[in-house]
């Protein structure tokens, strides 16, 4: 293909990729995506693992997807529905009791293991909305940029942003910077003192995060998974009616209304670079796409030190490349149920409300601080806890379109795993001990997990990186540190979308506001190419 085939060209049909492609087609633009795998959606897609059941392979649940995004797409007249669960957590603990988190019944249950705590919980919420309501405003805004002249633009988005947190009074601020700098289990043990409680609330921190709940920083993951509403119920996770992969079947119909083209099976082998300007690239079977503007969806680790030849890259572009941190503790399966779990905190395989909520296997912080400490030690096997933490959401129980009537299909998110293995055969050769490690782990809360059990599949870290382009397994592409946020994702110099080349943009997890199924990144760098191009309508 010679000469320019397009206006814009997105490497990667992801959910941020398709978003930004349908702002930029919806401007009049032509353009075209492209994604290596057979299907788009990325990491958010629904597919068959076993014969019968499908489940969202990957991301798995609903509460991050922006509601602009949902209005400005039309996501909802393309037929995407989102149901809420009853309540938010059920955590079976060890000695036969339970802990259920959400809901009218929050406070009377919270109060069943601390009194103190149930009158705390007020306030810590409310803490967290007095936060969440201004970053929520700046989640929607290009952050500020950090470059070696003059810039006005910049400036004014200094000011902006300065404009913003003004909203908050000291006492905010002062939460602010805990949030952003310390860890979970500090932030934690200040306010409560039942481990259930704490247990239920410090699993958002170590979600995705390579890390101890006690990690310096853990606090600003908790955080980013507070950010979220559904059916505009703040806080609130649900189901994708369909899985996840209904979301981007969603957004591909608006591109499609839209006349984005969108190419399957066309991996891409290589950025093409001219005279140090972005023109285009090279797919593995050879051919060229050439475009006036070059859109990256994928982990900036992989776009940096893959697709684009060193050589063209500044030498502290390169370097500092090599230390973005990507890294997941995610150990992800999807598993084929004959029947509902008997849980021992709560009996019978007949559906109830805990079947419907995020289930959750570790009792403790310290529960989870040490599932860390044995996976990155290495000192027991080769990489992973010997008690692992595991969130069972059983998403057949909200739809009965993803497995044959009677059964079920279970997502287990499970941590902590180490993303590198390093002992003979790799991860290849440990996929299945540990797959079964987890479902061991569930079966000791439950008597019947194991013999329900039909078929499953496990993706370990080097899985999710083969087959969706996670780095290390991580699923933010990038971890959520305070040197790799806001102005720093995923460098300073490009946190306004614009990558390390003329005419080469960044739409990805790897930018601002980050990781999860929130469709901003696409939203944001779509505004920025369309301000550059002068072209309009741009989204607010």
């Amino acid at each position: 293909m010679a000469g320019k085939s397009c206006d814009a060209l997105v490497i990667g049909g992801g959910h941020n990729g398709l978003v930004c492609a349908a702002y930029l087609a919806g401007a009049g633009m032509k353009v075209r995506v492209l994604e290596r795998r057979g299907i788009v959606g990325g990491a958010a897609v629904t597919e068959e693992f076993f014969p019968g059941f499908r489940n969202s392979t990957a991301s798995y649940t609903v509460s991050l997807l922006n509601p602009k995004v949902i209005r400005d797409l039309r996501l909802a007249e393309h037929g995407l529905r989102v149901v809420e669960r009853p309540y938010a957590n059920f955590l079976p603990l060890p000695d036969g009791r339970s802990f259920r988190l959400g809901g009218e019944h929050t406070q009377a249950e919270v109060a069943r293991w601390s009194t103190r705590d149930a009158q705390r919980l007020p306030e810590y919420y409310a803490m967290l909305d007095r936060v969440v309501q201004v970053l929520r405003e700046l989640m929607v805004r290009t952050p500020p940029n950090v470059s070696d002249g003059f810039v006005l633009a910049d400036w004014l988005s200094s000011l902006d942003v300065a404009r913003r947190l003004k909203h908050l009074d000291m006492r905010g601020r002062r939460d602010l910077l805990d949030l952003f700098t310390k860890s979970a289990g500090e932030l934690l043990d200040s306010y409560f003192e039942s481990a259930p409680l704490k247990a239920v609330l410090g699993w958002d921190s170590v979600v995705g995060n390579f890390a101890s709940p006690y990690t310096p920083g853990s606090a600003y993951v908790l955080l980013h998974h507070v950010f979220g509403e559904v059916n505009g119920k703040s806080g609130v996770w649900g189901h994708a009616i369909g899985g996840m992969g209904a979301i981007t079947a969603a957004i591909s119909k608006e591109c499609a209304a839209r006349g984005v083209m969108v190419d399957t099976d066309a991996g891409v082998e290589h950025v093409l670079v001219e005279e140090g300007r972005a023109v285009g690239v090279q797919l593995t079977d050879g051919r060229q796409v050439r475009a006036a503007t070059v859109i990256s969806n994928v982990n900036p680790k992989l776009l940096y030190q893959k697709l684009i030849a060193r050589e063209h890259l500044q030498s502290d572009v390169a370097e500092r490349m090599d230390r973005y941190r990507c890294g997941s503790g995610t150990f992800r399966m999807n598993v084929a149920l004959s029947e509902l779990p008997d849980f021992n905190a709560a009996p019978g395989i007949h559906q109830q409300p805990h079947h419907q909520s995020g289930i959750l296997i570790g009792p403790s912080l310290q529960y989870f601080e040490q599932a860390y400490f044995d996976a990155k030690s290495r000192e027991h096997n080769p990489g992973w806890s010997r008690q692992p933490i595991v969130e069972v959401v059983i998403s057949s129980t909200l739809d009965d379109t993803l497995a044959p009537a009677g059964q079920h299909v279970a997502s287990l998110f499970c941590q902590h795993v180490n993303p590198v293995m390093q002992d003979n055969g790799g991860w290849d050769a440990h996929r299945d001990t540990v797959a079964q490690l987890m479902l061991a782990t569930v079966d000791a809360y439950a008597p019947n997990f194991k013999r329900s059990v039909l078929g499953y599949k496990a993706l370990t870290p080097l899985d999710l990186e083969r087959e969706y382009g996670l780095i290390g397994g991580d699923i933010f592409h990038g971890s959520l540190g305070l040197d790799q946020l806001f102005s720093a994702r995923p460098l300073l110099g490009q946190g306004n979308y614009r990558g390390a080349l003329p005419n080469l943009y960044l739409c990805g997890s790897g930018t601002h506001p980050g990781g999860g199924v929130t469709g901003l990144p696409g939203r944001n760098a779509a505004r920025e190419i369309l301000r550059d191009l002068g072209r309009k309508p741009r989204p607010d």
